[in-house]
C-alpha cells in the first residue's frame, strides 16, 4: 500500500512538473517571438539616394536644426546633435544627456559610429559627407526647395510622419501653420507693401529675393519684392547701401548671421547708417530684425516656420 501511494505521488509530481515546464516554454517562446519579430522597414528615396529605415528607429542623430525642432515638437527623442551653434530655443540639446556629434560642417564620424544610430538626418551643410555617413547608418538627406517652399516643407514633414509613425500629429501641426500663413498672406497682400531682405555678415550685406532661401517672405507670406531681379544664390547677391537707398523698400528685413554663429550682433549698427536712414523703411520704423535662430539656423521646421510667419506679421503695420 505504501509503495502504491509513493508511486502515485511520484506520478503526480512528474505530471505537475511537466505542466509547469510546458507553461514556461510557451512563455519563453512567446517572448522570444516578440523580441525577434522583424521590425517594419520603409525605404525612403531622397536627392542623394535611398535610405532603408526601421519605423521608430533608435539612437537618432540629427544635423539639421529644422528637423530637430520638428522632432522636438512631435515628442520624438534623439540622441546625437551637433552642439555648436544650437539655436537658443533648442538649447536643451546642449545638455550632456545628448551626444555631441561634431559641428554642422564637420561631423564627428568616430562618435557617430560609437552611438550606432538607427538613422542619421542631414541637410545641405552635410551633403558632402553623405557617402561617409551612409556607411555608418541609414542616412536621410532633407532639403527645402525655396522655389516651392510650403509643398517641400510639408513633404519633409510627411517623411518624418512615416519614419516615426506620427501622421496625425504632423497633419495637425501643418494645419495650424497653414492657418497662420493664410492670415499673414491676407494681411501682407492688403498692405501692398514692398520688402527687401538682407543678410548682414562680417560688415557686408547681401540681398535675397523671390525663390531664394528667405524668399518665403515674398512667395508665401505675400510681401511684394522691392527688386524683382535679385540673383538667386545660397549666399545672396552682394549689394551696397546705395542699392538699399535705390530700392527704397517699405520694409527692410534684416538677418544677422554674425549673431547666429556667435560672432556678436552688429547688424543694427551696420544697417542703420546715414544712407539707409534716407529710406522709407527707416523713416517709418519698418526695419525688422529677424531672429537668426529661425531664419538662418533652423528654417523648415514645425516650430521655425510658424515663428517665421509670426515675426513677419508682428513687423507689419
Amino acid at each position: 500500500m505504501k509503495k502504491f501511494t509513493l508511486l502515485l505521488v511520484t506520478m503526480l509530481l512528474v505530471v505537475f512538473a511537466a505542466a509547469c515546464g510546458g507553461t514556461e516554454t510557451a512563455n519563453t517562446d512567446e517572448a522570444t517571438g516578440s523580441e525577434t519579430a522583424e521590425a517594419k522597414t520603409i525605404t525612403l528615396t531622397h536627392k542623394l539616394g535611398e535610405a532603408k529605415v526601421e519605423v521608430n528607429p533608435k539612437n537618432v542623430v540629427v544635423f539639421d536644426f529644422g528637423m530637430l525642432d520638428s522632432l522636438d515638437k512631435l515628442g520624438v527623442e534623439v540622441l546625437g546633435v551637433p552642439q555648436a551653434n544650437v539655436p537658443s530655443y533648442l538649447s536643451k540639446y546642449e545638455d550632456a544627456k545628448y551626444e555631441n556629434v561634431g559641428s554642422l560642417k564637420e561631423p564627428d564620424f568616430e562618435k557617430i559610429a560609437e552611438i550606432d544610430p538607427g538613422l542619421i538626418i542631414i541637410s545641405g551643410r552635410q551633403a558632402e559627407q553623405y557617402e561617409e555617413l551612409s556607411k555608418i547608418a541609414p542616412t536621410l538627406y532633407i532639403e527645402t526647395d525655396a522655389a516651392n517652399y510650403m509643398e517641400s516643407f510639408k513633404g519633409n514633414m510627411d517623411l518624418l510622419a512615416q519614419i516615426f509613425d506620427k501622421q496625425a500629429e504632423v497633419d495637425a501641426e501643418i494645419a495650424k501653420i497653414e492657418e497662420v500663413v493664410a492670415s499673414l498672406n491676407e494681411k501682407a497682400t492688403a498692405t501692398g507693401a514692398t520688402g527687401l531682405i538682407v543678410l548682414a555678415n562680417e560688415g557686408n550685406i547681401s540681398a535675397y529675393g523671390s525663390k531664394s532661401r528667405f524668399g518665403i517672405i515674398h512667395d508665401v507670406f505675400g510681401l511684394i519684392p522691392a527688386d524683382e531681379n535679385i540673383e538667386v544664390s545660397t549666399h545672396g547677391q552682394s549689394v551696397s547701401f546705395e542699392y538699399i537707398v535705390e530700392m527704397d523698400p517699405d520694409y527692410l528685413f534684416v538677418i544677422d548671421r554674425d549673431s547666429a554663429v556667435g560672432d556678436g550682433a552688429a547688424a543694427k549698427e551696420l544697417i542703420e547708417n546715414e544712407l539707409v536712414k534716407k529710406t522709407k523703411a527707416y523713416e517709418n520704423d519698418n526695419i525688422v530684425y529677424l531672429n537668426p535662430d529661425f531664419w538662418y539656423l533652423s528654417g523648415g521646421g514645425l516650430i521655425s516656420v510658424g515663428e517665421m510667419a509670426n515675426e513677419i506679421e508682428a513687423g507689419l503695420k
